[in-house]
This record gives structure tokens, sequence and C-alpha cells, in this order.
């Protein structure tokens, strides 16, 4: 008698896929006619934009999408600038809760298991502001201002983290006709120094937690007089070591001055500068980018036309708000009545650093039904959900993964799958709160693999975007109904897009199946230039046809539906020595989903055949190859200089690599392991955490060319 003995693993493998196929003839029929799936799909595959003109050089594209009843409301109106946005805001949502910031109760030391000592807050509810409270605050604010000296149309810099008074400042500067200067708080001295230098500003609103870098920084910037700080919740201000040329008063003082003030708003126009945002900086210094009201109008309008908020809405903000993502979203979040609830990374999750042990964080008080993310955050939550899946026991590995590919082989056909929802992906949305509408994406693209995994585990439309400082953050977005990945949506009622040739890349509008080249953007959206630099403002604007455009440096494609694809970005291409091109952001986009890295620079040298890494390992999984491999933990220095733990990574990589389908010239074929953290401060990295190569070129030209050698 013959005995089969079915391994374990694959006995309950085969039982819960006779269980999904059970639930599928049961659900499945039901599922048909409630969700409609044709529908879905009929709306995923609907035109998002026409082609209305085509050269044997260019092609243009323009939306086909409908204006919303907001936007024709501001255009009846006669709505034309932020300042009145915010006006009607008040009108129309009054004693509503408006901006939220967690109260700060005290902190404390916590002990950790090495040993290790630890502050972290302990937190209590959001307190409130009302949209009328907000109103008045910014008014006093521009008031207190003036009483301060500073005049209509002098530039005020806003270097400061995200949080309520932010807004509110900014919301009293425009008030009195005083354009704003944005500054990434992250940002090191020199690009600081710069910024206000050349904007020639007097007044600087800070926080305290950032008023020690002026004790340095003041006797380079000999034009400012007046720091204006934003307090701290537990910690007194002080004042001492800042000399007595610069007078330096508290949030609440220019509040105070401005109840008192009789002096009254001077309103802008349009066609007036709103903001003067500096860029992070990632080919070379900042640069500022001059904003009109009617050019930020333009991007919050076009946004309105393909987002669906509702009164029950409520936002999560902890981006900078000197990122025009963040700055045009809480802006939208105004004009539609939607409390803003603010948080930081330190913060944010019941995980978060600075959270104390068994303490809620911000998005489980706070339980946020949208927030705005950039793919470095997208990445890293994709790979935490990665590192659960692998470190959970082996059953409940193949529940998960049978679970996702259900979900994803579903979805594609138009339905959702909410008992599955239930029991297997509420703990992952637990971790934004458990209530999330909708994500948006924007800043870089976004890997497909994190984007179908994100939109599946937190059971919610992941919405990629693309735009630039350049254009005000506008330019395309995927709407709720588009289920595809690597696409960014269509293009936005506020502007063209153009595709020109890029004959140096091989980039032409003739290519098959789609047409291809370099991304110009033109319409009101588009900013008036770069401030003070007219040379690279003619460089990058032009006029043509009556509209503003502004040539992007980033390679697109339009697909059948007119949709927009980043392919390329004419900076980080390299051709290597037997005439491949490799895209360095393509490269790295792929790479960064894989466990193994934390962060990662892909170089090329023209003259060699093939491309190397400068690789952030992450810690968790260096140590465990490092204990693999027999080699006792030192510390992370010593860890990456071995050249077998340097070799095993290398390897890990190239295999990974080959399942994100790079090409063999793509997959780098030596690596360095590297045992710093890129941060703005080093300045290897943008605020934004973009890649500075250059910068990163030069610190590690050693290790570049050893991997060459």
């Amino acid at each position: 008698m013959i005995s089969f003995k079915m391994p374990i693993e694959t006995a309950f493998l085969f039982l819960i896929q006779c269980v999904l196929h059970l639930y599928t003839i049961i659900t499945w029929p039901i599922y048909f006619l409630v969700q409609k799936p044709w529908k879905a799909k009929a709306n995923h595959n609907k035109l998002k934009s026409v082609a209305l003109m085509q050269g044997d050089d260019f092609v243009l594209h323009r939306s086909v999408s409908q204006i919303s009843e907001v936007h024709v409301r501001f255009i009846q109106d006669n709505i034309d600038t932020m300042e009145k946005v915010f006006r009607f805001s008040v009108r129309q949502h009054g004693q509503k809760a408006a901006l939220g910031t967690r109260e700060i109760l005290a902190e404390e030391d916590e002990i950790q298991p090495n040993g290790r000592v630890f502050k972290k807050f302990v937190l209590g509810s959001y307190q409130w502001r009302s949209f009328t409270q907000m109103e008045n605050e910014a008014e006093s604010f521009g008031r207190g201002l003036r009483e301060l000296g500073i005049n209509a149309k002098e530039n005020v810099v806003l270097f400061a983290e995200t949080r309520a008074e932010w807004l509110i400042a900014s919301n009293g500067c425009m008030k009195q006709n005083m354009p704003l200067v944005t500054l990434y708080a992250t940002l090191g001295e020199d690009a600081l120094i710069h910024g206000i230098n050349e904007t020639e500003v007097s007044c600087v609103v800070t926080s305290q937690e950032l008023l020690p870098k002026f004790k340095n920084i003041l006797p380079c910037t000999p034009n400012v007089m007046v720091l204006v700080v934003f307090e701290d919740a537990i910690k007194p201000l002080d004042f001492s070591g800042y000399g007595d040329l610069v007078k330096i008063l508290p949030y609440r003082e220019v509040i105070r001055l401005g109840e008192m003030s009789s002096k009254t708003g001077l309103l802008p126009k349009p066609e007036d500068t709103a903001i003067v945002m500096y860029t992070s900086g990632s080919t070379g210094p900042p640069k500022g980018v001059l904003m009109s009201h009617e050019n930020v109008m333009s991007s919050m309008l076009a946004y309105t036309n393909v987002a669906e908020i509702f009164e029950h809405d409520v936002y999560m903000a902890y981006l900078p708000l000197a990122h025009v993502l963040e700055l045009i979203g809480e802006s939208m979040c105004l004009l539609y009545g939607i409390p803003i609830g603010y948080s930081n990374p330190l913060t944010m999750t019941d995980k978060s650093s600075k959270i104390k042990r068994g303490s809620k964080g911000d998005a489980s008080v706070l339980r946020p039904t949208i927030i705005a993310c950039v793919p470095l955050i997208l990445d890293r939550i994709y790979k935490s959900i990665q590192e659960k899946v692998e470190n959970g026991s082996t059953m409940k590995k193949i529940l998960f993964n049978l679970a996702m590919q259900y979900k994803l082989d579903w979805f594609q056909q138009g339905y959702d799958t909410p008992i599955i929802n239930s029991l297997m992906f509420r703990p992952i949305r637990a971790i934004l709160g458990g209530r999330i509408r909708f994500i948006l994406a924007g800043g870089a693209p976004l890997a497909p693999e994190t984007h179908r995994c994100l939109r599946a585990a937190l059971c919610c439309p992941v919405l990629q975007g693309y735009g630039l400082t350049e254009t005000c953050s506008a330019t395309t977005m995927m709407d709720m109904d588009d289920r595809s990945t690597g696409m960014t949506g269509g293009p936005l009622t506020c502007c063209d897009i153009k595709l020109v040739n890029w004959e140096e890349g091989n980039y032409r509008v003739k290519d098959r199946p789609y047409p291809r080249g370099e991304i110009h953007v033109g319409g009101p959206n588009v900013a008036v230039g770069y401030y003070k630099q007219p040379q690279k403002t003619a460089e990058e604007f032009y006029e043509e046809n009556g509209r503003h455009w502004f040539r992007t440096g980033d390679i697109g494609e339009f697909g059948p539906e007119g949709n927009l694809k980043i392919v390329d970005r004419k900076k980080d291409l390299v051709k290597l020595q037997l005439g491949e091109y490799v895209s360095l952001g393509k490269v790295e986009s792929e790479l960064k989903t894989c466990p193994l890295i934390d962060n990662l620079c892909v170089y090329a040298d023209p003259t060699k055949m093939f491309v190397v890494a400068l690789v952030m390992p992450n810690l968790d999984h260096l140590k465990t190859i490092a204990l693999k491999s027999g080699i006792a933990w030192e510390n992370i220095e010593e860890i990456c200089l071995n050249n077998f733990v340097e070799n095993s990574f290398l390897t890990e990589i190239q295999k990974y690599a080959l399942k994100c389908r790079l090409q063999k010239f793509e997959i780098p074929q030596a690596l360095k392991l590297v045992s710093e953290v890129w941060t703005p401060d080093m300045g290897l990295v943008t605020a934004a955490f973009k890649l500075k190569r250059k910068n990163i070129q030069d610190r590690y030209q050693l290790l570049i060319d050893r991997m060459y050698s």
C-alpha cells in the first residue's frame, strides 16, 4: 500500500484556495449586481484628454474634464486671490472646526530594553480653532506685522515646521499683500542664508525649535530686523545670545499688537506675487519660484474638478507647508470646510518615535479620511508591511499573500472585496486611523509595486499626480476611478501639456505605440519665473500663442485614454559605453522598494559598460545578514566595510532587480554600503529628500572609483 504525505503548508494552501473558491461562488452574483463592475471598468477606460494639435516635433493634449460647481461659482463671484478664498471659507463655514493641534501635556523619559533613554511626548486630544477664530487671528497677525514696520509688497520669510500657525501667518501676510517667502524647515544654513538675503527680507517668521539656528545665521543676514517665533507648547522661550540689533517677538505678542492696531488691510490683486517658493534644490542652489495669486488660484480650482471631497472628511497635515503640494491641499480643505488636523512623522502613528509606549499616535486619534504622501513615505509603509508578513508564521504569510493576490485579481475586473478587506486588511488600515478614503501621492514617481500593494492593503485609491513647483503643483492627476499604476492621470483643466521631441535621448512624438517627448506645461498655473534670475527664467519659461509655458525636463508618454506617464528625466539619463541609455531615477525608484534598502544612489560612468550603486542599508536586514554570515556585530561602519556582507547585499539586490524586470545594463554590477544616514543637513538630499547627485558623487568619489576599478 502506497501512502502519500502532504506537507502541512501545502495542505493549508489547498484548504484556503478551496475556501476562496467557495467564497467566490457565493458572493460573485451579489457583488455583480451591487458593485456593477462594468461601470467601474468603463470609468477607468474613459477618455482623460485629447490631442488638439500635432506637428512633426510636438503633440499638444488638453483635458476633457468638466469644471466643478465650486469652480463656476468662483468665476461668477470674482474670487480671484487667495485672500478672497480665505474670506469665502469663513463666510461659508464660520464656527465649524478648521485647524486642529494635538495638545502636548508633558515630555517624559522612557527607558528602552537596551537601557537607553528616549524622550517621549504625553499627548492629549486635538484642540480646534474655528474658521472664524482662524480668520480673526490671521487678521491680527497681518496688522501686527504692519505695526512692526513691514509694509505691503515687502517679502516675509516663513521658515517653520508644518503647523496651524504657519497657515494662519500666511493668511495674515496675504491680507496685507505681503508676499510669502517659503523655506523648508530642513534647509541647511547656507541655503537658508541664500534665501533670506536674495529676497532681502527684514522679517523672518520661525519656530522656537528652529530659532537657535539664527545665532549663526544673523551675522550673515544683515537685512533681518525682526524675528517672530511660534512658541513651543511646553518649553519657555530663551532670547539670549541673539544680539541687540534684531527684535525677537513671540507669535502671541504680534497677535496682541494687531488686536490693538487700527491699520486696515491692503488687499492683493490677482497679478500680485502671493508666494516666492524656494525649490528643494536637487540640481544646485534653491531657486525662488515666483507665484502670483492667479497662479495659485488656477492650480487650486483645477484640483476641485477631479477631487471628490465631502463634508465629513478630515485631512491630516504633516508634509512641509513650504512644499506646494501641501499648501494647495490645505487651501482646498479650507475651501470645502474640511477640518485639518496637524501631525508630524515623530507622532503620526502608534509606533512613531515620540509616542509613549501604550499611547495613541495622531492618526489613531484624528482618524483622517484624506492624507497627502510623498513616495518615500509610501515606500516605507510598503516595506514595513512586507517585513511584517515575512516575519510572521508560514500560515499567516500564505494567508496574506493569497488574500492580496485574490483582491488584486478581482480589482482589475472592477470588483471590491469588502469581506476580505475587513478580515485581512483592517490592521493595516488601522495604522492610519482606519478611515482613509483616498491618498494623494506626488513629489516623485511612485513605484508600481508599491502602488498596487498599498491600494489593496489600505483599501482605498492611491491617486498619483504630477506637478512641479513651477506649475504650482498642478499638471496631471488620477481620478477616483483610475485603476492603473505607473500613470499620473490626465491633464488638469488649468493647463495644456505638450510633448516635444528630444532627439538626443531618442524620444519623439512619432514613436509607436505612443507619442513620447519632453513635457512642456502651459497655462495660468505656470509660475511667473525665477526670483532675480532672468537668464534662468528665459531658459525654462517661454510665451507661445498667448500662453505661458514651462519646460519641465521630464520625459512623458500619452496613453490611449489620454493619461500621462513619466518615462524619464533628461538630467537622469546617461548613455553607457555600448550605447544603452540608463534612467538613473527609474532604477532607483524600482530598487528603493527592496526591503534591504533604506535609500540608494545609482551612478553611471558614460565611459563604462555598467552602473554601480551607493546603498544606505536597512539596519535590521544588515544585522540579519551579518549574523547569518557569522560576523560579530561591532558597529555599522565596520559591517558596511565587510566584503562578504557587501557581496551578499549585491546578490540579493540583483535578484530583486530581475523581479522588477530591469534590463541587464540597468542592474548595478557593484555596490558600496554607506553607513551614514543621508539628511538635508548633510547637503546630500533636498528638504523633500530628493537626491543631490553631484553632492553625493563628490562625497563618495573614492568609493565610486573603487567600484569601477
